[in-house]
C-alpha cells in the first residue's frame, strides 16, 4: 500500500508539473517581457539597499533636550566653536557603545524652518561640539578675499562737458558730450539708452562701419562688439561718414537729454548749448544727407537750441540753413508770425525762403534745377505783385513747437514726453491759405520764364553759361562770364564798331551749336539788350547770315531812341543800299565814297541816334557786301515814274564829290537806271547836273591819295537838299504802302519782342510749306540720325508743340512733297535719310 501511494503521489506530481509546464506554454510573448522586465527592476532596487547598508553610519552626539534649533553640519568661519585636540582625539578614541548606534539608527533630518534659522540661533551654543561623519580631515586655513574697489565713473552718471575728454575701456573720448556711469534714470525709472556704462563687457576690437545696432539703440543692450565699435567711433572724433547711423544716434541721443532736461534745470547746461548747436551742425554735415530720419531730428534739436531763448525781429536776420520737413521750419514760422505782431510787410529773402520750404507752395523743375536764376526772378516778381511785401494778419492760433525724442528714453509704456516749446502771443500763419496763394503766384512768375533754360540745362548741365542757354534768359540773369564775354565784345570795338564773320561772332560768345533763326534773332536781342546792335538787322528786314557771312557790331548810344522802324528809316536804309552799288563800283575811290556817305548819314536830321548808328554799321556792312541791284528791283516795283526818276537823280550825285566821274561808275548809274526804270540815257545829263555848275569831266580816274581827300563843303549842302528831297517824297510813298497793308507791315518790334518774318519768300526760311514753328522742329529732327522720345520731347517743348501731332504733321508734308516718309517709330525716332537729299535738292 505503501509503494502504491508513492507511485500515485509521484503520478499526480507528473501531472501537476506536466499541466504547469502547458499553462507557461500558453503565456503570450508580451506578458514574459513584463515579467522579465520587472525581475530586473526588482534585481536593480535589491542590489542598491544591499550598498545602501554596507555605508558607514554619521556619529553623533545628542544637543540638550531644551534647544530645538538645527545646527548645520558644515564647519563655519564665523559660528564654530573652537575644539581641543585632545578631546577630539578621546572622542575618536572612544568605543562604539550600543547608544551610539541607537543614536545613528535614529537621525535626525532637518525641516526647512531649521535650515533657515538665523545665525544669532545657531551662534547660542559655542560649547557644543560639531557633529563628525565620514573620513578624518585635516582642518585647514579659512580662506580671505579683498573686495575690489569700484571702477572709475561707477555709481550716479556724470556728463562730460564739451572740451573735455573721458577714458572708457582703455580709449580716450575726446570733447566729451557723454554721460559716463551706471545708473542716469529717465523720466520713466530705467536707464537712459545713451548711458556708457564702464561695467558693461566690450570686445577687443569692433567695426563701427557695420550695422549692429537696432533701430533704438542702447548700450546697455548692444553687444561687447558694438560697445567697442562705438566707443572706436567717438574716440575718432565722430565725423567718419562710414560711421553706421545706429552708433550716430546713440551718441545723439545723450545731446537731447542734456538740452530736454537738464538745460531747464541747470545753468551750466544751459552755458553748453552754443556748443551743442556747432556739434549738431557737425553732424548734420557729416550723416545728414545718410539719414532723412537722423537729418529730421537733429534739425529738430537744433531748432530747439537756437530758439528756445528767441531773439526779437528774426525776419531782419539772414535765413541759416534749413531742413526740409513735413511742415515749415520753426525759424520761419517764428519770424513769419513776428512780422504779424510787428505789423510790417514780410522782408523779400523771409518770402523767398518760406516759398521754398512751404510744403504747400508748389516748385517747379525750373525752380529748383535753376535756383540762383529763380532767386533772382523771385526777388524781382515780389516786388513787382507785392510791392513792399506780403502783409500777414495777426491770427489767432498760437505758435507753439513739440518736439518729437529720438531717443526710447523719453518713451514710456504707453506714453511718449514730448517737451513743449511756447511764444507767448506770436501767431501761427501756416493755418492762413490766403498769403499762400499770393506766394504761389509770385513762384509761378518767376518759375515762367526759366522753362526753356531748365529743359536746355536738363538735357545737357556743361550749357549752363553757353550762348544758347543765355539766350533763353531775361538779361538780368545773365551769368558772370557771359557778361565777361561781352565786355570783352566791346572792348574790341574801334570807334563804337567792329567787323568779324558770323561765326566768329559766335565762337567769341561760346556758342556750342549750329544756330537756327530763332537762337539768331536771340541772339541779336540779347546783344541789343546790352547796348550792341547788330548788323544785318535780322529784327527788322535782313535775312539770316551764314557763319561765313560778314557782320558787324556796333555800339548803341546811351540815348539811342528808335533803332529801327518808320518810313524815314526804310527810305533811308534803301538809299545806303542803292549807294552801296555805285560806291562799290570804283575800288580806288570806294573809302572817299564811303566817307562821303558817312558824313551824309550823319547830317540827316530826321533819324535819330539810333537808326544813325544803325545806318553807319550798315554802310560797313555794305562796303563788303553790296547789295544785288536784282534784290533791289522788286521793292521798286510799286513806286511811280516820277518818283523813280527822282531817286535816280540822287544816285547820280553819289558817284564823286569833286565831279570826276569814271567809265565803271558810269556803267553802274545805268544799270542803276535799268534796275529802276529809268531811261539810261539820262545818267549823263544827271551827273552833269549834279556837277553843281563845276565842269564834269568824264575819263578814266588816274591813281591818287584818298587819305588827303577834302570834300567841298557847298557840294556837301546841296548833297544834303536833294537827300532831304528825296526822302520826304519816298517817305510819302512808304508812308501810302504802309496804310495799305496796315500796321502790321510797319516794323516797329520793340527790343525784347519777337518780330515777325518780314523777308520776301518765305519758302526761303520754312521746310515743306510748315509753318514756323513745325519747320524749326524738322530742322533739328534731321540734324541727327535717331533721336530718343525724350529728347524730342524737350525739344517740342519749347516750341509749344505736342510731339506726336508735330511727327504726324509734318510726315504728311513730306508724304505731299515727295511722297516719303520724314521719320519713322516711337523711341528712337529715325530720320529717313532719303528727305535729306530731298530737302537739299
Amino acid at each position: 500500500m505503501a509503494r502504491r501511494r508513492k507511485s500515485s503521489s509521484g503520478g499526480a506530481a507528473a501531472v501537476l508539473f506536466f499541466g504547469a509546464l502547458v499553462l507557461l506554454t500558453s503565456i503570450p510573448k508580451e506578458v514574459w517581457i513584463g515579467i522579465g522586465v520587472v525581475a530586473a527592476v526588482g534585481f536593480l532596487l535589491y542590489l542598491l539597499a544591499t550598498k545602501y547598508k554596507k555605508s558607514p553610519s554619521p556619529v553623533s552626539v545628542p544637543r540638550p533636550a531644551q534647544r530645538d534649533v538645527w545646527q548645520s553640519t558644515v564647519p563655519s568661519p564665523m559660528t564654530q566653536a573652537p575644539v581641543g585636540k585632545d578631546v577630539l582625539a578621546e572622542h575618536l578614541a572612544a568605543p562604539r557603545t550600543a547608544h551610539m548606534e541607537q543614536l545613528s539608527a535614529h537621525r535626525i533630518e532637518p525641516t526647512l524652518q531649521q535650515v533657515q534659522t538665523p545665525i544669532a540661533a545657531k551662534t547660542s551654543t559655542p560649547d557644543v561640539p560639531v557633529p563628525i561623519s565620514g573620513p578624518i580631515v585635516k582642518p585647514q586655513a579659512t580662506p580671505t578675499f579683498r573686495v575690489p574697489s569700484p571702477p572709475k565713473g561707477f555709481g550716479q552718471a556724470r556728463w562730460t562737458p564739451p572740451g573735455e575728454s573721458v577714458a572708457v575701456a582703455g580709449m580716450v573720448l575726446p570733447d566729451g558730450m557723454v554721460y559716463v556711469g551706471t545708473s542716469l534714470p529717465t523720466p520713466y525709472g530705467r536707464n537712459d539708452p545713451c548711458l556708457i556704462d564702464p561695467s558693461k563687457p566690450v570686445a577687443k576690437v569692433g567695426n563701427y562701419a557695420e550695422r549692429q545696432t537696432t533701430y533704438w539703440p542702447s548700450y546697455a543692450e548692444v553687444s561687447p562688439d558694438a560697445r567697442r565699435a562705438y566707443l572706436t567711433w567717438l574716440a575718432s572724433g565722430r565725423r567718419d561718414p562710414a560711421a553706421d547711423v545706429g552708433f550716430v544716434f546713440l551718441f545723439f541721443y545723450g545731446l537731447e537729454r542734456r538740452v530736454l532736461l537738464d538745460a531747464p534745470v541747470d545753468e551750466r547746461a544751459r552755458f553748453e548749448l552754443p556748443a551743442i548747436a556747432a556739434e549738431l551742425r557737425g553732424l548734420l554735415s557729416a550723416y545728414g544727407a545718410a539719414s532723412g530720419s537722423f537729418r529730421h531730428h537733429a534739425h529738430q534739436l537744433l531748432e530747439w537750441v537756437e530758439l528756445a531763448e528767441y531773439p526779437p525781429r528774426l525776419y531782419e536776420k539772414p535765413v541759416p540753413a534749413l531742413a526740409e520737413a513735413y511742415e515749415l521750419p520753426l525759424y520761419l514760422r517764428l519770424a513769419l508770425g513776428q512780422t504779424a505782431v510787428d505789423g510790417v510787410p514780410v522782408p523779400v529773402h523771409i518770402a523767398l525762403a518760406w516759398a521754398r520750404m512751404a510744403p504747400t507752395v508748389y516748385l517747379r523743375t525750373p525752380a529748383q534745377r535753376c535756383a540762383d536764376e529763380f532767386e533772382k526772378m523771385f526777388h524781382q516778381e515780389y516786388e513787382t505783385q507785392c510791392g513792399r511785401g506780403i502783409q500777414l494778419p495777426h491770427n489767432r492760433t498760437k505758435l507753439k513747437f513739440s518736439y518729437h525724442p529720438a531717443s526710447s528714453g523719453f518713451r514710456g509704456s504707453s506714453e511718449v514726453h514730448e517737451p513743449k516749446l511756447t511764444f507767448g502771443n506770436i501767431p501761427d500763419i501756416t493755418v492762413l491759405t490766403g498769403p499762400t496763394k499770393k506766394l504761389q503766384a509770385v513762384v509761378d512768375a518767376a518759375t515762367k520764364p526759366l522753362e526753356s533754360y531748365s529743359r536746355l540745362v536738363g538735357r545737357d548741365p556743361a550749357f549752363k553759361e553757353s550762348l544758347e542757354a543765355v539766350l533763353q534768359l531775361p538779361e538780368p540773369l545773365w551769368p558772370l562770364a557771359v557778361r565777361e564775354v561781352i565786355q570783352n565784345l566791346q572792348s574790341r570795338m574801334v570807334d563804337g564798331v567792329a567787323e568779324m564773320t558770323f561765326g566768329a561772332l559766335l565762337a567769341a560768345l561760346n556758342a556750342k551749336t549750329i544756330f537756327t533763326k530763332e537762337k539768331t534773332l536771340a541772339l541779336a536781342r540779347v546783344l541789343e539788350a546790352s547796348g550792341i546792335g547788330f548788323e544785318p538787322d535780322v529784327l527788322g528786314e535782313a535775312k539770316l547770315p551764314k557763319p561765313e557771312d560778314p557782320v558787324v557790331v556796333f555800339k548803341l548810344p546811351a540815348e539811342s531812341g528808335a533803332i529801327r522802324g518808320g518810313s524815314s528809316f526804310h527810305v533811308a536804309v534803301l538809299t545806303l543800299q542803292l549807294a552801296s552799288t555805285v560806291v562799290g563800283s570804283d575800288n580806288e575811290t570806294s573809302n572817299a565814297k564811303a566817307g562821303f556817305l558817312r558824313e551824309a548819314v550823319r547830317s540827316w536830321q530826321h533819324l535819330t541816334p539810333g537808326q544813325a548808328s544803325r545806318l553807319l554799321a550798315l554802310l560797313r556792312l555794305l562796303h563788303q557786301a553790296p547789295t544785288s541791284l536784282t534784290a533791289l528791283k522788286k521793292k521798286f516795283e510799286a513806286v511811280e515814274l516820277p518818283a523813280k526818276e527822282a531817286i535816280a537823280a540822287f544816285m547820280a550825285t553819289l558817284v564823286r564829290p569833286d565831279g570826276e566821274v569814271s567809265p565803271a561808275e558810269l556803267k553802274t548809274l545805268e544799270k542803276v537806271y535799268k534796275t529802276l526804270g529809268v531811261d539810261p540815257q539820262k545818267v549823263f545829263s544827271d551827273v552833269h547836273g549834279a556837277a553843281a555848275g563845276k565842269r564834269l569831266t568824264i575819263t578814266p580816274a588816274p591813281a591818287k591819295d584818298d587819305a588827303g581827300l577834302r570834300l567841298d563843303p557847298e557840294r556837301i549842302a546841296a548833297l544834303q537838299r536833294d537827300t532831304e528831297r528825296v526822302s520826304a517824297l519816298l517817305a510819302d510813298i512808304f508812308v501810302e504802302s504802309e496804310q495799305a497793308q496796315g500796321p502790321a507791315a510797319a516794323s516797329t518790334t520793340p527790343v525784347g519782342e519777337q518780330p515777325e518774318d518780314t523777308d520776301a519768300a518765305p519758302t526761303s526760311t520754312t521746310l515743306l510749306g510748315l509753318d514756323e514753328a513745325h519747320s524749326s522742329f524738322a530742322r533739328m529732327l534731321v540734324s541727327q540720325r535717331e533721336w530718343s522720345r525724350e529728347d524730342l520731347l524737350d525739344i517740342a517743348g519749347d516750341l509749344d508743340l505736342m510731339l506726336d501731332g508735330a511727327l504726324e504733321h509734318i510726315n504728311d508734308a513730306a508724304f505731299d512733297a515727295h511722297d516719303i516718309p520724314f521719320s519713322e517709330g516711337d523711341d528712337p525716332v529715325i530720320v529717313n535719310p532719303e528727305i535729306l537729299e530731298k530737302i537739299r535738292a
